[in-house]
């Protein structure tokens, strides 16, 4: 069994995408098979866990910490390795792993002081990781596992500059392609008020042309930023930009539509577009965007932590 972690409300569509039905789940988790290919919804795929009771913060933290002591008594650590310690999205619950996580810590640098200090905290980099992963599904047990798949999906750092929390969904998505706008690269963000991905492009040095018949806030102060009040479904660009943005509340199959034309017409060399799915199925627009990956290189399809009711994608054009 896989222990998938997701954001809290959406278990559902996690255990609808994975290969078989689920044995059991609870708020942000779901305990399955671990699925078929890559999962959208799927934050943090903890592989065949162990399960340990535990009726107090000490308990619990004395398993996890034995549990990794025993399980490296033979490894050799050279570099730095994640450590990651969750919780459901029970009232309470996260405190309760935060107590343990710093109990853990403590046991393990009490043992291998040297190992302790190379520990990197919180979830790791998009990919398969090994290092020490634990999962508290409730107040009396944790699921632990040396071994985890990340999705990508983080909380990122909020900056009180930006025009708009939608920041933070671009902000997390170029993790997703393992980079992100530099300085001199083009950039269209398609239906770009209040401004908040233009902002996010401009800072890092990029140029960027900001479609919206509606007004930018403080990006479109930005020397890097040029606005253009045009509809943003009709806007073609005068040369091929590196980046295609575009996160409109719109019919999602209008947006993918879009996507598959830019990259067609070699529009964009990379894009991360979000599809607002409200009352849609999200697996049936996820295969719906699967008409992409005839001209993507590299495509991902996640529900980021920064998301709500809509999916993002990266991808970059063949």
């Amino acid at each position: 069994m896989t222990l998938h972690i997701c954001q809290t409300g959406y278990e559902t569509f996690l255990a609808k995408e994975l290969s078989a039905p689920p044995e059991r789940s609870g708020p942000g988790w779901v305990l399955g098979p671990e699925g078929k290919g890559e999962l959208c919804f799927a934050h943090l795929s903890l592989r065949a866990p162990q399960e340990v009771p535990g009726k107090s913060v000490n308990a619990l933290a004395g398993a996890v910490a034995d549990f990794f002591t025993t399980s490296t008594k033979d490894e050799r650590f050279e570099g730095p390795w994640p450590f990651c310690l969750e919780s459901a999205g029970l009232p309470g619950l996260a405190r309760r792993a935060k107590t343990v996580e710093e109990e853990v810590s403590a046991k393990i640098k009490s043992k291998m002081a040297r190992v302790a200090k190379l520990a990197v905290p919180g979830r790791p980099a998009l990919g398969l990781r090994r290092g020490l992963f634990a999962y508290l599904p409730d107040f009396d047990h944790v699921l632990v596992t040396r071994e985890a798949l990340a999705g990508g999906q983080r909380r990122m750092a909020d900056d009180p500059q930006a025009p708009s929390r939608s920041y933070l969904k671009v902000e997390e998505a170029y993790g997703l392609l393992g980079r992100e706008p530099a300085a001199g690269e083009t950039v269209a963000d398609l239906g770009a008020a209040p401004g908040g991905w233009s902002y996010s492009a401009a800072r890092r040095g990029a140029l960027v042309t900001a479609v919206d018949n509606g007004p930018l806030k403080g990006a479109g102060l930005h020397p890097g930023v040029a606005h253009r009040a045009e509809d943003a479904f009709k806007f073609r660009p005068e040369s091929p930009m590196d980046w295609l943005f575009c996160d409109m509340l719109s019919d999602p199959e209008r947006v993918i539509a879009l996507a598959d034309r830019w990259l067609a017409e070699g529009w964009c060399r990379r894009l991360i577009v979000n599809l607002k799915f409200g009352r849609r199925d999200p697996l049936r627009l996820l295969e719906q965007a699967g008409v992409l990956r005839r001209r993507c290189a590299f495509l991902k399809a996640r529900h980021l932590f920064h998301d709500r009711e809509e999916l993002t994608l990266a991808a970059e054009r063949i």
